[in-house]
């Protein structure tokens, strides 16, 4: 979900701001520990690749999905002075929070994931674990942090989300919009009622004044 806050943030801040206005000011974005975020990006897709292959990989990646959540929260605190990112640090938690409580898995409702298809919920059912979510049930922790949000058409891309995932890309897309929008500069007028040929020059402290 959190490439969808992108994608869309990007699409209307470059028809809002522009590619050049957009480029420009993300080349001079400076965020306090910048290796971090790709970094987790790469260890989650090591992740899911792994994981197929090696069962005790598989067996741990609620611990190691939890330790991933825990530094992206710590990245996101250390830049918490930029538009947008303190939502997406409450999104992330929140996630994090209901992973915590359920073993380390987030939580899926059956009915949700119903419009991912049969096999999705198939899979949900038998009680195996699908990457890093598992089905809800009645001894599920904190069940509305959950993934119980259905998107599917006209929504381009079929999919369940929870409400971190909503609040994480809504800070997503005002952080894109505030990089790619111009930054609109105050200027100080000089009043009309002012007229050039009423000042006058203090030549001792070399001001004008009326």
């Amino acid at each position: 979900m959190v490439y969808d806050g992108i994608i869309i943030g990007l699409i209307i801040g470059l028809f809002r701001g522009g590619i050049r206005n957009g480029l420009r000011q993300f080349s001079e974005l400076k965020l306090r520990g910048g290796w971090i975020f790709p970094m987790l990006l790469l260890a989650q897709f090591a992740i899911f690749f792994v994981q197929e292959k090696w069962d005790w990989v598989a067996s741990i990646n609620g611990y190691l999905f939890a330790l991933i959540y825990i530094t992206g929260l710590a990245f996101l605190w250390l830049n918490r002075n930029h538009t947008g990112f303190t939502l997406i640090w409450i999104g992330v938690f929140l996630n994090f929070v209901v992973m915590a409580v359920n073993g380390g898995r987030m939580p899926v409702s059956v009915e949700a994931s119903s419009v991912l298809g049969p096999y999705y919920v198939d899979m949900l059912l038998q009680g195996g674990a699908i990457s890093k979510h598992h089905m809800m049930d009645a001894s599920t922790h904190l069940a509305f942090l959950g993934d119980i949000i259905p998107l599917s058409s006209p929504y381009p891309r079929t999919q369940v989300i929870s409400i971190g995932d909503v609040v994480m890309n809504i800070g997503i897309f005002l952080f894109i919009q505030s990089m790619m929008v111009p930054r609109h500069r105050k200027t100080t007028s000089v009043p009309a009622s002012v007229k050039s040929d009423d000042l006058k020059l203090d030549s001792k402290e070399g001001r004008s004044f009326p």
